[in-house]
């Protein structure tokens, strides 16, 4: 019995079976362009349709995260952070920069210290991420003759720890593109300031992935750091205020933080690891401050306040003597340690590592005129 298909092709005219020819069949000669007759459908009211739907979803997504306390905030990336790196270059050759982790980027107030020195320092800061890729930056920046205040997070900075990753946001600097720019430019100007679902803690497939989904076996649970702080358009940051209202945000917070601090001590190979780790970090500030201080750029490190288990954890982990001291000795560089200054202690810091705004306010009052009065006026080139 023959197949449908070789019946079908017995029936084929010539013709027909002509018209499957393929363009290798007739080399030099053009494929005809298909064309699909286009169905009468209501577009205009489909079109209507499609917006208004794309109006009620996200129209609720931002209530429903208004309504949770969030308020807009710029986006802190790696384009934002190129703003900021760009102005070293074109108007702050001479100004203060701030390279640091996250302590510094809540707790250090732009227009505080504005008001204080009359100029605005340069945030550089990036949280979770050891600040030495940006100090050796500025290091071989020949043209920077400005002043450096470099925070150290003890963890961060010694263990060289890079959660966004400080190195990709300086290549994206270097080599960010003229649509790179164009696409930040809108997003600053038509997205950022008015949208507050638009952080990236309230994207919607950040909020499906950390919903209590049954693990695997064998699999541990992991709590990424949520949103901490609210962001402006020159990187000037501030603790988001649910922290200090919400009292099971805040314990969600320290909940993140305190996850990792119950680790069992390491082990002999692991503590030699460690100490090589440590030696190699501040053998990278060693290097970094030298070059700064032959073109007579100061430095100064600071080590802002921890609390309650935090401060705990770094004190088991890095011991001041093992670390910053050694730190201050091989740079030759000044540092500020809080716990030395009575003014730099006291402050309230709701998930134990970073500052309320008003804290923050007053703290940074309280080290600019720390550092007046022992290291010489910020905005002069004695630290």
């Amino acid at each position: 019995m023959p197949s449908s298909t070789s019946s079908s092709e017995h029936n084929r005219t010539p013709q027909a079976l002509a018209k499957r020819l393929t363009a290798a069949d007739r080399p030099g000669i053009a494929q005809p362009v298909p064309e699909r007759p286009v169905p009468d459908q209501p577009w205009g009211k489909m079109l209507l349709a499609a917006t208004v739907l794309v109006l009620l979803l996200g129209g609720g997504w931002e209530w429903y995260w208004r309504d949770y306390g969030v308020t807009p905030s710029y986006r802190d990336d790696s384009a934002l952070w190129a703003i900021q790196r760009r102005r070293v270059d074109t108007t702050g050759q001479d100004a203060t920069v701030l390279v640091a982790s996250s302590r510094t980027f809540f707790d250090v107030q732009l227009p505080v210290w504005e008001r204080l020195s009359g100029r605005r320092p340069i945030q550089l800061a990036i949280v979770g991420t050891s600040p030495m890729f940006a100090l050796e930056d500025l290091a071989d920046d020949r043209n920077f003759h400005g002043r450096v205040l470099v925070g150290v997070a003890p963890d961060l900075f010694f263990g060289g720890y890079e959660y966004h990753g400080g190195v990709r946001w300086l290549k994206y600097f270097k080599h960010e593109s003229p649509s790179d720019r164009v696409g930040k430019w809108l997003s600053m100007h038509l997205v950022e300031p008015y949208f507050a679902f638009y952080d990236p803690d309230f994207a919607l497939f950040t909020v499906i992935k950390r919903q209590a989904w049954p693990l695997r076996p064998g699999r541990e649970a992991s709590t990424n750091v949520r949103k901490l702080g609210n962001t402006g358009a020159d990187r000037s940051n501030r603790m988001w205020s649910k922290l200090e209202t919400d009292p099971g945000y805040r314990a969600l917070a320290r909940r993140i933080w305190d996850q990792d601090f119950h680790d069992p001590p390491p082990t002999p190979a692991q503590a030699a690891e460690n100490q090589r780790t440590l030696d190699k970090q501040i053998a990278r500030a060693v290097a970094a401050v030298a070059k700064l201080k032959v073109r007579g750029v100061p430095v100064l490190f600071l080590r802002e306040p921890s609390a309650d288990n935090y401060l705990a954890y770094e004190q088991r982990v890095l011991p001041r003597a093992s670390s910053w001291d050694v730190l201050l000795a091989r740079t030759g560089a000044p540092g500020i340690y809080f716990e030395d200054y009575p003014e730099l202690q006291g402050y309230e810091l709701p998930e134990w590592s970073h500052m309320t705004g008003a804290e923050a306010d007053r703290f940074t009052a309280a080290l600019y005129a720390l550092i007046d009065s022992q290291y010489g006026r910020p905005q002069g080139v004695r630290w």
